[in-house]
C-alpha cells in the first residue's frame, strides 16, 4: 500500500508518529486486520506493529477483536477526533493544575528568591538580552506591563499604536488597575483613532507627529527597544533588545 508523505505528514496533526501513521491509514483501508497483516500493508517491520498496534488502542484509535488470531478494528475517524479533543482537553487541565498548584508552592518562592539575589549580584551591562519576531516582542512586553510597579512609558508608530491596543490591551487594563501610571507616545491621526479611544480608558497619550522611535520604559530602569523599522520589516523578523539600566532608561525618556 503506497502512502503519499504529504498525506502522512497530516495524519501526524492526530498526535501519531510515523508507523502509527502508516498502521492506522492501513487498517483503515481493510476496516479488520492481524498485526501481521498491517505490517506488510503499511510497510512497517513485524516486530513492531504489535507494540504501534498496543500504542494505537491505547490511544483510542483502534480496538482489539477478541478471538484468535488477534485482530483489530478501526475506530471510525469522526470519533477518534472527538476522542483526541478530549485527550487534548484533560492533559491541558492536568497541566494547568500542576501550573497552578506550582503558583502556590514554596519552591516557586525560594525560585524567585534566587533569581532576585541573583539579580541583585549583576552589572548592568550583563542584564541584556535580545527578542526576535513581533510575537516573541509583545509576549516579553506584556511581562513587562505584567510587572511594572510604578510606571510605563511606551512609544510607538502610528501603525504601531493599533497593534499593541489589541495585543496588549489587557494587561494595560491590569497595569492601570494597580495603580501603575501608564503613557503612551505615538502620533496619533484619524487612522488609529479608535485605538486611541480604548486606550484612553486606562493611559495617559501624548501626541508626537513625529514620533518614529518604539520602545518601552519599566519603573525608569527596564528598557525594551526596537531595533527595526516597522513599515520595511516584516513581523518575523522585527527585533528589540531588553536592558536593565536605570541611567540608560532616562536618557531615553529624555527624547520624549
Amino acid at each position: 500500500m503506497i502512502i503519499e508523505k504529504k498525506f502522512l505528514s497530516k495524519i501526524k496533526d492526530f498526535g501519531l508518529n510515523s508507523y502509527e501513521s502508516k498502521v492506522w491509514v492501513a487498517l483503515l483501508s481493510r476496516g479488520v486486520s492481524t498485526a501481521g497483516e498491517l505490517s506488510d500493508i503499511a510497510n512497517v517491520p513485524r516486530s513492531r506493529s504489535y507494540d504501534v498496534l498496543e500504542s494505537l488502542e491505547k490511544k483510542g484509535f483502534v480496538v482489539m477483536k477478541l478471538g484468535k488470531p488477534i485482530k483489530y478494528i478501526a475506530v471510525p475517524p469522526t470519533e477518534v477526533i472527538e476522542r483526541v479533543k478530549k485527550r487534548i482537553k484533560q492533559q491541558s487541565d492536568e497541566d494547568q493544575k500542576i501550573i497552578d498548584d506550582l503558583k502556590e508552592s514554596q519552591i516557586l518562592q525560594e525560585l524567585n528568591q534566587l533569581h532576585s539575589t541573583g539579580i541583585e549580584t549583576q552589572d548592568p551591562s550583563e542584564l541584556t538580552g535580545s527578542v526576535r519576531g513581533r510575537e516573541n516582542i509583545y509576549t516579553h512586553l506584556e511581562y513587562q506591563f505584567k510587572t511594572a510597579k510604578e510606571s510605563v512609558i511606551l512609544a510607538t508608530t502610528e501603525e504601531g499604536i493599533i497593534r499593541k491596543s489589541k495585543e496588549l490591551i489587557r494587561q494595560i487594563k491590569k497595569a492601570s488597575n494597580r495603580d501603575v501610571k501608564i503613557t503612551i507616545v505615538a502620533p496619533f491621526s484619524p487612522k488609529n483613532q479608535e485605538s486611541k479611544e480604548e486606550l484612553s480608558k486606562y493611559v495617559t497619550t501624548k501626541n508626537t507627529s513625529n514620533q518614529n522611535s518604539r520602545f518601552c520604559v519599566v519603573d525608569g530602569q527596564q528598557s525594551t527597544v526596537f531595533l527595526t523599522d516597522d513599515k520595511q520589516t516584516h513581523p518575523n523578523y522585527d527585533l528589540a533588545v531588553w536592558m536593565n539600566s536605570k541611567y540608560f532608561a532616562d536618557n531615553l525618556l529624555s527624547t520624549v
